[in-house]
């Protein structure tokens, strides 16, 4: 598969990465781990060199996968974990917390369960109002200076955040949703990214499933399924956005290819340094989402596609409003 760079510094990775989270969270039962360690090692035999996941996941559990499955080939890949938060009595409550202290002890954490010595890219998860942002970026770029740490990234940072971490660490990713069904990001984000030299990993390019064509108002999700508290994610809200799945799978006619495929392809022809990084916790998916990479749009079908795009208003709200609170600090 093609590479492309993250950030001034060229970190190189596959133009498609994988989201592993699904694989133990989030999108109901965790897949069986013989079945998830498979589906990882086989997007390494496919191509993929730049894996995704946090401490979080689970917690810990989706750490302990990534690390089993790709310590045979740990030299090949690059592994992005995450930082920034610690947890209730019940390992389930979120609580933010980016203290150097929790930092440090949240890397030592993650290099353990992923088996290797050095993390390549580490993201604060979200930022942390009671903590300055200098003093997140100062503690990374020590343990950068360490060699626990390769690179530093964010999470759903906002504009005025990103400029002040940078100044004191170069970021060399931000991750954050971008899709076809949620492109604020084109508003503020992508222009300061490129202004500065770093790259955009999007999460959900596929809308959670929604783009693939496969979800709509019936769409029954199951109790351990976070889109069914998702306001997006409601029958009304998803009749609404029908009109967008539906210019999805006229434009994957078009094109000969699959709905998953053109809202990837659409992404990767955004920007050189944009890298998506899709889940799934299916082989026959993986190798569908793998083939948007051999897609080639031009700017007169990014043009068009965007044209149609600027139609339709999508409905509902991608986050509860306490998860909203968290993002675009």
């Amino acid at each position: 598969m093609q590479q492309r760079y993250l950030g001034k510094n060229r970190l190189a990775v596959s133009a498609l990465g994988l989201g592993c989270m699904g694989l133990s969270h989030g999108y109901g039962p965790a897949t069986d781990i013989p079945q998830a360690i498979e589906l990882i090692r086989a997007a390494v035999v496919q191509g993929v060199t730049f894996f995704d996941t946090a401490e979080v996941y689970g917690p810990y559990l989706n750490e302990e996968l990534v690390g089993q499955a790709l310590k045979p080939y740990r030299q090949q890949v690059v592994i992005a974990t995450k930082f920034g938060f610690t947890y209730g009595d019940d390992n389930k409550q979120q609580i933010l917390n980016s203290h150097p202290e929790t930092i440090r002890k949240t890397v030592e954490g993650s290099l353990r369960r992923l088996q290797t010595d050095v993390i390549d890219l580490l993201y604060q998860h979200r930022v942390d109002p009671d903590v300055p942002i200098e003093e997140v970026a100062g503690t990374v770029k020590d343990l950068i200076a360490e060699g626990k740490v390769k690179h530093f990234g964010m999470s759903e940072a906002g504009a005025a955040t990103i400029r002040r971490a940078h100044a004191v660490q170069p970021l060399t990713a931000l991750q954050s949703e971008y899709s076809m069904w949620w492109r604020e990001p084109e508003k503020e984000i992508i222009p300061l990214l490129e202004e500065l030299g770093i790259g955009l990993v999007p999460f959900s390019p596929l809308g959670k499933g929604f783009l693939t064509g496969t979800i709509n108002a019936s769409t029954a999700f199951s109790a351990d399924d976070f889109r069914r508290r998702v306001p997006r994610f409601a029958p009304e809200a998803l009749a609404a956005n029908e009109k967008l799945a539906t210019l999805v799978q006229k434009l994957a006619q078009a094109h000969q290819a699959t709905a998953a495929q053109i809202a990837l392809a659409w992404l990767l022809a955004q920007k050189p340094w944009i890298v998506p990084i899709p889940g799934t916790t299916k082989q026959e998916r993986l190798k569908e989402n793998l083939g948007a990479a051999d897609i080639q749009l031009s700017a007169t079908d990014i043009a068009d596609i965007n044209q149609a795009l600027n139609q339709i208003a999508v409905v509902g709200d991608r986050y509860l409003p306490e998860q909203q609170a968290r993002v675009g600090r």
